[in-house]
């Protein structure tokens, strides 16, 4: 809930709060979010997150020209230093309460761990064969299993990077690697089952890669559910968990099918229980990847099957009314319905609940 100077000034108003005791209260909201590096849509924020989101992009640019101008050997030692700066600024930003700034900077910290494995693979010979590998932009274009040191690494020194200063943020680069994990652990399973490289590209490798992209994006959501669990009195943890774990499973999910109905109605099914899912945890990441399927599912039919059909146009103008009057009857019954059914929840799950959607 987003508290305004107007709220507080129209419960002076109303008796609820001394006058005197407004900006005293104002004051004492701003101080806890600077301490928690809880983050809202104001000009700071924004500036705060620009200028670290540079300072993490630039980074593949200096790996170029670190590269070009001394060897990998340089880039290695720069990589190091410019890292441990990184986490000595993010712990004066911690001493000084700026909680987002420092959130930031070991953010940074985390984001230059790859980069410094990747400058070490090359020193110690990793990449002698590896021709889509010559450049660390190249991590963010190509898919190969020796990526996984990387990625390993990287969730190694976050988890101990996020169990020291415990900002939300930090859990983004983490829930990325976790991402591009899914996407190279499938072709080093390929590659090592089959002996090489050749049979990654085969339809049959991408048929893999889906289903294990699906699994893997799963397990992340259930994972983030269970930080969400874990962390309901506390911080908001889970949310890059839950945005990368939905961008692999529906990823992979909509890249699936042989385009019979049958199939399209299962995945429009899906994409509607995650619109449910959304209303009942309270995550509209979840309701944005359904939306997307259920009109690209829509749009699909309407296209092929039922390009011609005044009926079909009929049919999902009466759908979209009926939602529209479920959203009035629900609006209506909400907290009488949301007591009843979290009335036969566990525990956990009741205070999940009340702390994510109030």
């Amino acid at each position: 809930m987003t508290i305004k100077r107007s709220d507080l000034e129209a419960a002076a108003a109303a008796g609820v709060l001394h006058t005197d005791q407004v900006d005293r209260l104002l004051g004492f909201l701003a101080q806890r979010d600077r301490k928690s590096g809880t983050a809202k849509f104001s000009g700071t924020h924004v500036l705060y997150y620009l200028g670290g989101l540079l300072a993490i992009g630039a980074a593949s640019l200096f790996t170029t020209l670190a590269v070009e101008a001394l060897g990998m050997g340089a880039l290695f030692g720069l990589s190091v230093l410019y890292a441990l700066f990184a986490i000595g600024i993010a712990a004066w930003f911690e001493k000084k309460e700026l909680g987002v700034p420092a959130g930031i900077f070991a953010t940074l910290a985390i984001a230059l761990v790859p980069l410094a494995v990747f400058a070490l693979q090359h020193l110690l010979g990793f990449w002698a064969d590896g021709k889509l590998a010559q450049h660390y932009r190249d991590y963010h274009r190509w898919i190969d299993w020796r990526w996984l040191i990387m990625e390993l690494a990287t969730l190694a020194v976050g988890a101990v990077i996020l169990w020291r200063f415990r900002y939300t943020f930090l859990v983004m680069p983490i829930a990325v690697t976790l991402w591009y994990f899914g996407m190279d652990v499938v072709p080093a399973l390929i590659m090592q089952a089959d002996g090489g490289a050749d049979v990654f590209y085969s339809s049959a490798a991408w048929e893999l890669r889906k289903q294990i992209s699906l699994v893997f994006g799963l397990i992340m959501v259930l994972f983030a559910f269970f930080v969400d669990l874990r962390s309901r009195h506390s911080k908001d943890y889970a949310f890059w968990l839950y945005l990368f774990g939905l961008l692999t499973f529906w990823g992979a999910l909509s890249s699936m099918g042989s385009g019979q109905l049958s199939g399209k109605l299962v995945y429009l099914a899906v994409n509607f229980l995650m619109i449910f899912i959304a209303a009942i945890l309270g995550r509209r990441v979840f309701a944005v990847f359904g939306g997307i399927g259920v009109v690209m599912v829509l749009g699909n039919l309407s296209w092929g099957m039922f390009k011609d059909s005044f009926a079909f146009v009929a049919l999902l103008t009466l759908l979209g009314f009926a939602l529209i009057g479920a959203g009035v009857w629900w609006s209506r019954r909400e907290t009488e319905i949301t007591a009843k059914v979290r009335a036969f929840l566990p525990r956990d799950l009741r205070e999940l609940l009340e702390a994510r959607t109030g």
